[in-house]
């Protein structure tokens, strides 16, 4: 019986390597969807990716009859040790064959870093911050997969429970199909909601015209989930890096936006158009004709993602969340929109989930993040 064996990625073809393996993995899966490939080098050039500035990471290869079999990074973000006293090693971009001594190896290969940090607590799968994707699928592994969620198969949540690794948080995302049309009790619920707190739905004539209401969007992320235990605040280098990253694929249409009699940004929605399929036909690439399946994705669509919701606390349970849905409803009708994929949203946020309970929402998928404790192991 061959031997795993474990190389840490150093070179940029081992890099390469890294990046490839899921693709290669699941190339005949119709569910999984290929991150952009640039994306995932960059995110370990500390002039790509400003965790990298705070954070200690590490990839790492695992091989078996000189063949790449599985996958692993190993983190340890100082700024999250720092502000909120949480020493673990983050575990991330895990991903293996159906074959135990493989994932025993990579999870090993976590152990053994936490414990050269004298760290005792591993959890992943998970990213540098509480922006990047996070939760191992355990619903819905006949799904089409999301830009924003890890797609794995079915047999990897065993093995880690079989290493004894244990439930550590949990998501739950649903889908919502969109009805033709909305009672009218709606339409005045709204009406009476704007006039008593004085409110006003921004209308955008151009992109450009969203920018100056960018850096009020991430302070109202901080606002909004800064009472989540894991929740640490977006640095200004990460604000400038996903403005950069994310603008660009945003349509102003998608975006609602809700201000205060002051002008003062009290929440704000943005869905996208599903482009996941787009991404499985480009493989990841946008060039040389990856760009054309984006365009057409962005063009006609009957299915959108959910991508982020902030709402200031003193307008949380005001019935804010019904403009919102009102102000999305009108756009998807105009596009021919159908259905609506949520985020992951931790199973104890309640209150953003209750933007969804009048609409008959379907929890279609589930993911968890595992964690081990190794003491003195």
């Amino acid at each position: 019986m061959s031997k795993v064996s474990i190389i840490e990625v150093k070179t940029p073809d081992q890099v390469k390597k890294f990046v490839r393996f899921p693709m290669d993995l699941y190339k005949n899966n119709p569910y999984y969807v290929p991150a952009f490939i640039n994306d995932e080098v960059n995110v370990w050039n500390p002039k790509q990716n400003p965790a990298l500035q705070y954070s200690e990471a590490k990839q790492f290869l695992a091989y078996k009859n000189n063949t790449v079999v599985g996958r692993i990074a190993v983190i340890i973000n100082h700024k999250e040790e720092k502000e909120l006293g949480i020493r673990k090693v983050r575990f991330g971009w895990i991903d293996f064959i159906d074959d135990e001594e493989v994932s025993q190896a990579l999870i090993q290969t976590a152990v053994d870093f936490a414990k050269e940090k004298n760290i005792d607590t591993i959890e992943g799968p998970m990213g540098f911050t509480n922006l990047d994707k996070a939760g191992m699928l355990t619903l819905g592994f006949d799904k089409l997969a999301t830009m924003i969620g890890i797609y794995n198969s079915e047999y990897y949540p065993k093995h880690l429970e079989k290493l004894g690794l244990v439930k550590e948080k949990e998501w739950v995302e649903f889908e919502i199909i969109f009805p033709d049309t909305l009672p009218e009790k709606i339409y005045k619920f709204n009406e009476l909601i704007s006039q008593k707190y004085h409110l006003k739905v921004l209308r955008f004539k151009t992109k450009e015209e969203i920018l100056p209401y960018a850096d009020a969007m991430f302070d109202l992320l901080d606002e909004t989930y800064k009472h989540l235990s894991t929740y640490t605040p977006i640095s200004d280098e990460q604000r400038k890096t996903y403005k950069e990253k994310y603008f660009p694929l945003l349509d102003k249409d998608f975006i609602i936006c809700i201000v205060d009699e002051n002008n003062h940004l009290i929440s704000f929605a943005i869905t996208m158009p599903s482009y996941s399929k787009a991404l499985q036909k480009s493989k990841g690439k946008l060039l040389p004709f990856g760009w054309w399946h984006f365009l057409k994705a962005g063009k006609k669509n009957d299915r959108a993602n959910f991508y982020l919701i902030g709402i200031h606390p003193d307008y949380q349970r005001r019935g804010v969340t019904s403009i919102i849905f009102k102000e999305i409803w009108d756009v998807f009708n105009k596009k021919g929109v159908k259905f609506l994929e949520t985020n992951p949203e931790l199973e104890e946020n309640k209150s953003i989930q209750l933007l969804w309970q009048d609409y008959n929402p379907v929890n279609h998928k589930r993911r968890r993040t595992y964690s081990l404790n190794i003491g003195n192991k």
